[in-house]
Protein backbone atom coordinates (compact mmCIF):
# COMPACT_ATOMS: atom_id res chain seq x y z
CA UNK A 1 0.00 0.00 0.00
CA UNK A 2 1.48 3.69 -0.56
CA UNK A 3 2.50 5.72 2.04
CA UNK A 4 0.16 8.63 2.55
CA UNK A 5 0.63 12.02 1.51
CA UNK A 6 0.37 14.92 4.22
CA UNK A 7 0.92 18.65 3.08
CA UNK A 8 1.63 21.20 5.74
CA UNK A 9 1.56 25.06 5.49
CA UNK A 10 3.41 27.44 7.49
CA UNK A 11 5.98 24.74 7.86
CA UNK A 12 9.34 26.86 8.55
CA UNK A 13 8.66 26.99 12.36
CA UNK A 14 6.98 26.23 15.38
CA UNK A 15 3.72 24.16 15.13
CA UNK A 16 3.90 23.56 11.10
CA UNK A 17 7.78 22.69 11.19
CA UNK A 18 6.98 20.12 14.48
CA UNK A 19 4.23 19.00 12.40
CA UNK A 20 5.49 18.08 9.28
CA UNK A 21 8.53 16.40 11.58
CA UNK A 22 5.93 14.43 13.40
CA UNK A 23 3.91 13.20 10.27
CA UNK A 24 7.38 12.20 8.42
CA UNK A 25 7.93 9.52 11.64
CA UNK A 26 4.62 8.32 11.55
CA UNK A 27 5.10 7.18 7.62
CA UNK A 28 3.76 9.98 5.73
CA UNK A 29 5.17 11.43 2.59
CA UNK A 30 5.52 14.65 4.28
CA UNK A 31 5.23 18.22 2.10
CA UNK A 32 6.41 21.18 3.93
CA UNK A 33 5.61 24.43 2.41
CA UNK A 34 6.73 28.13 3.75
CA UNK A 35 7.65 31.02 1.92
CA UNK A 36 10.99 31.11 3.86
CA UNK A 37 12.67 27.64 2.45
CA UNK A 38 15.88 28.00 4.12
CA UNK A 39 13.90 27.64 7.63
CA UNK A 40 12.80 24.39 6.48
CA UNK A 41 16.44 22.70 5.32
CA UNK A 42 16.66 21.02 8.88
CA UNK A 43 13.74 18.94 8.33
CA UNK A 44 15.37 17.19 5.12
CA UNK A 45 17.13 14.90 8.11
CA UNK A 46 13.35 13.89 8.86
CA UNK A 47 13.07 12.53 5.54
CA UNK A 48 10.15 15.71 4.88
CA UNK A 49 10.42 16.73 1.33
CA UNK A 50 10.23 20.75 1.56
CA UNK A 51 8.50 23.69 -1.32
CA UNK A 52 8.51 27.44 -1.29
CA UNK A 53 5.12 27.95 -0.63
CA UNK A 54 3.04 31.63 -0.73
CA UNK A 55 -0.86 31.20 1.02
CA UNK A 56 -1.19 34.83 -0.85
CA UNK A 57 -0.15 33.41 -4.76
CA UNK A 58 -2.08 31.61 -6.54
CA UNK A 59 0.61 30.51 -8.74
CA UNK A 60 2.69 29.35 -5.73
CA UNK A 61 -0.51 27.43 -4.28
CA UNK A 62 -0.92 25.89 -7.57
CA UNK A 63 2.26 24.54 -8.53
CA UNK A 64 2.74 23.13 -5.04
CA UNK A 65 -0.53 21.34 -5.43
CA UNK A 66 0.13 20.34 -8.97
CA UNK A 67 3.63 19.16 -8.21
CA UNK A 68 2.52 16.45 -5.18
CA UNK A 69 -0.17 15.29 -7.30
CA UNK A 70 1.75 14.59 -10.33
CA UNK A 71 4.85 12.49 -8.10
CA UNK A 72 2.30 10.56 -6.40
CA UNK A 73 -1.77 10.88 -7.64
CA UNK A 74 -2.86 11.82 -4.15
CA UNK A 75 -2.83 14.20 -1.28
CA UNK A 76 -4.49 12.51 2.01
CA UNK A 77 -4.09 15.25 4.50
CA UNK A 78 -3.79 18.91 4.34
CA UNK A 79 -2.59 20.84 7.55
CA UNK A 80 -3.75 24.11 6.70
CA UNK A 81 -1.41 26.23 9.78
CA UNK A 82 -0.06 29.14 7.41
CA UNK A 83 -0.79 32.17 9.26
CA UNK A 84 -0.18 35.28 11.24
CA UNK A 85 -1.55 37.75 14.04
CA UNK A 86 -1.39 41.52 13.72
CA UNK A 87 -3.10 43.73 16.56
CA UNK A 88 -3.99 47.01 16.99
CA UNK A 89 -7.29 49.09 17.90
CA UNK A 90 -9.47 48.54 14.84
CA UNK A 91 -9.29 52.52 14.62
CA UNK A 92 -5.91 52.47 13.77
CA UNK A 93 -4.62 49.43 11.90
CA UNK A 94 -5.36 50.16 8.51
CA UNK A 95 -7.35 48.08 6.19
CA UNK A 96 -5.02 47.28 3.72
CA UNK A 97 -3.28 45.23 6.78
CA UNK A 98 -6.71 43.50 8.02
CA UNK A 99 -7.15 42.33 4.59
CA UNK A 100 -3.79 41.33 4.56
CA UNK A 101 -4.84 39.21 7.09
CA UNK A 102 -7.62 37.58 5.98
CA UNK A 103 -5.81 36.95 2.70
CA UNK A 104 -3.33 35.02 4.98
CA UNK A 105 -5.23 33.43 7.57
CA UNK A 106 -8.79 32.85 5.74
CA UNK A 107 -8.65 33.06 2.22
CA UNK A 108 -5.29 30.92 2.07
CA UNK A 109 -6.43 28.55 4.15
CA UNK A 110 -9.42 28.01 1.70
CA UNK A 111 -7.77 28.16 -1.50
CA UNK A 112 -5.75 25.29 -0.66
CA UNK A 113 -8.88 23.57 0.69
CA UNK A 114 -10.14 24.15 -2.63
CA UNK A 115 -7.22 22.90 -4.76
CA UNK A 116 -6.85 19.60 -3.01
CA UNK A 117 -10.30 18.56 -2.74
CA UNK A 118 -10.76 17.19 -6.32
CA UNK A 119 -8.15 14.82 -5.75
CA UNK A 120 -9.42 13.78 -2.20
CA UNK A 121 -12.91 13.61 -3.94
CA UNK A 122 -11.60 11.28 -6.41
CA UNK A 123 -10.09 8.84 -3.65
CA UNK A 124 -13.54 9.50 -1.27
CA UNK A 125 -11.28 10.01 1.64
CA UNK A 126 -8.82 12.51 2.66
CA UNK A 127 -8.29 14.47 5.94
CA UNK A 128 -8.35 18.75 5.84
CA UNK A 129 -6.80 20.08 9.18
CA UNK A 130 -7.16 23.89 10.18
CA UNK A 131 -5.16 25.34 12.37
CA UNK A 132 -7.27 28.03 14.07
CA UNK A 133 -6.71 29.30 17.86
CA UNK A 134 -8.17 29.89 20.48
CA UNK A 135 -9.35 33.06 19.45
CA UNK A 136 -11.39 31.74 17.52
CA UNK A 137 -13.78 30.98 20.27
CA UNK A 138 -12.51 33.96 22.60
CA UNK A 139 -11.72 37.30 22.06
CA UNK A 140 -9.41 40.46 23.66
CA UNK A 141 -9.05 44.05 23.02
CA UNK A 142 -6.80 45.05 20.18
CA UNK A 143 -6.69 41.40 18.65
CA UNK A 144 -10.15 42.60 16.19
CA UNK A 145 -8.73 41.99 12.76
CA UNK A 146 -6.39 38.76 14.19
CA UNK A 147 -9.79 37.41 16.13
CA UNK A 148 -12.18 37.94 13.17
CA UNK A 149 -9.59 35.55 11.17
CA UNK A 150 -10.16 33.02 13.45
CA UNK A 151 -14.36 33.29 14.20
CA UNK A 152 -14.43 32.74 9.95
CA UNK A 153 -12.11 29.12 10.35
CA UNK A 154 -14.28 27.83 13.08
CA UNK A 155 -17.37 28.79 11.13
CA UNK A 156 -15.73 27.69 7.68
CA UNK A 157 -13.99 24.39 9.20
CA UNK A 158 -17.70 23.48 10.27
CA UNK A 159 -19.46 23.96 7.72
CA UNK A 160 -16.97 22.45 5.16
CA UNK A 161 -17.31 19.63 7.26
CA UNK A 162 -21.12 18.77 6.82
CA UNK A 163 -20.58 19.24 2.93
CA UNK A 164 -17.48 16.72 2.58
CA UNK A 165 -18.72 14.33 4.66
CA UNK A 166 -20.66 12.07 2.06
CA UNK A 167 -17.39 12.14 0.04
CA UNK A 168 -15.34 10.44 2.87
CA UNK A 169 -13.24 13.54 3.72
CA UNK A 170 -12.95 14.56 7.44
CA UNK A 171 -12.52 17.77 9.04
CA UNK A 172 -10.64 19.18 12.08
CA UNK A 173 -10.31 22.29 13.95
CA UNK A 174 -6.78 22.38 16.47
CA UNK A 175 -7.32 25.26 18.61
CA UNK A 176 -3.95 26.15 20.35
CA UNK A 177 -4.08 28.50 22.81
CA UNK A 178 -0.44 29.82 24.38
CA UNK A 179 2.13 28.35 22.51
CA UNK A 180 5.90 28.27 22.97
CA UNK A 181 7.10 29.87 19.90
CA UNK A 182 7.86 33.81 18.88
CA UNK A 183 4.43 34.12 17.61
CA UNK A 184 3.04 35.97 21.07
CA UNK A 185 6.17 38.55 21.14
CA UNK A 186 5.84 39.20 17.34
CA UNK A 187 2.24 39.87 17.46
CA UNK A 188 2.91 42.04 20.65
CA UNK A 189 5.23 44.24 18.82
CA UNK A 190 2.78 44.64 15.83
CA UNK A 191 0.16 46.12 18.42
CA UNK A 192 3.18 48.34 20.44
CA UNK A 193 3.78 49.92 16.30
CA UNK A 194 -0.01 50.02 15.96
CA UNK A 195 -1.69 51.60 18.86
CA UNK A 196 1.59 51.96 21.54
CA UNK A 197 1.39 55.74 21.26
CA UNK A 198 -1.96 57.07 20.85
CA UNK A 199 -5.41 56.86 22.44
CA UNK A 200 -5.04 53.10 23.07
CA UNK A 201 -2.19 53.01 24.33
CA UNK A 202 -2.96 52.06 27.84
CA UNK A 203 -4.75 48.53 26.61
CA UNK A 204 -1.92 48.13 24.17
CA UNK A 205 0.86 47.77 26.80
CA UNK A 206 -1.16 45.55 29.35
CA UNK A 207 -1.98 42.96 26.11
CA UNK A 208 1.11 43.21 24.43
CA UNK A 209 2.71 41.91 27.75
CA UNK A 210 0.33 39.30 27.84
CA UNK A 211 0.74 38.32 24.35
CA UNK A 212 4.61 38.56 24.80
CA UNK A 213 4.09 36.05 28.22
CA UNK A 214 2.41 32.89 26.89
CA UNK A 215 5.73 32.18 24.56
CA UNK A 216 7.99 30.52 27.46
CA UNK A 217 5.52 31.28 30.71
CA UNK A 218 4.74 27.93 32.17
CA UNK A 219 1.05 28.38 31.02
CA UNK A 220 2.44 28.15 27.68
CA UNK A 221 2.31 24.25 25.47
CA UNK A 222 5.08 23.62 23.44
CA UNK A 223 4.46 23.25 19.70
CA UNK A 224 5.67 19.97 19.48
CA UNK A 225 1.71 19.04 22.13
CA UNK A 226 0.02 20.78 19.05
CA UNK A 227 1.53 18.58 16.83
CA UNK A 228 0.52 15.44 18.46
CA UNK A 229 -2.94 16.60 18.01
CA UNK A 230 -2.61 17.49 14.99
CA UNK A 231 -1.32 13.62 13.98
CA UNK A 232 -3.71 12.47 15.80
CA UNK A 233 -6.54 14.45 13.27
CA UNK A 234 -4.35 12.82 10.42
CA UNK A 235 -4.24 8.97 11.84
CA UNK A 236 -7.41 8.44 13.84
CA UNK A 237 -10.11 6.65 12.33
CA UNK A 238 -12.54 8.52 14.43
CA UNK A 239 -11.24 11.83 14.79
CA UNK A 240 -12.40 14.90 16.60
CA UNK A 241 -13.86 18.06 15.32
CA UNK A 242 -11.97 20.24 17.51
CA UNK A 243 -8.41 19.70 19.72
CA UNK A 244 -8.50 22.68 22.20
CA UNK A 245 -4.46 22.47 22.91
CA UNK A 246 -3.00 24.54 26.24
CA UNK A 247 -4.07 27.27 28.58
CA UNK A 248 -4.53 31.21 27.55
CA UNK A 249 -3.16 33.22 29.99
CA UNK A 250 -4.65 36.77 29.58
CA UNK A 251 -7.64 36.17 27.39
CA UNK A 252 -10.78 37.10 28.88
Amino acid sequence: MPQPVALVTGASTGIGFETAKKLSGRGFTVYAGARRVEKMEPLKAFGVRVLALDVTDEESMAAAVEGILAAHGRIDVLVNNAGYGSYGSLEEVELAEGRRQFDVNVFGLARMTQLVLPAMRAAAQGRIINVSSIGGKMYEPLGAWYHATKFAVEGLSDSLRLELKPHGIKVAIIEPAGTQTEWGAISGESLLATSGHGPYMDQARIVAAALASTDGSAMSTHPEVIADAIVHAATSARPKTRYPVGKAPGLS
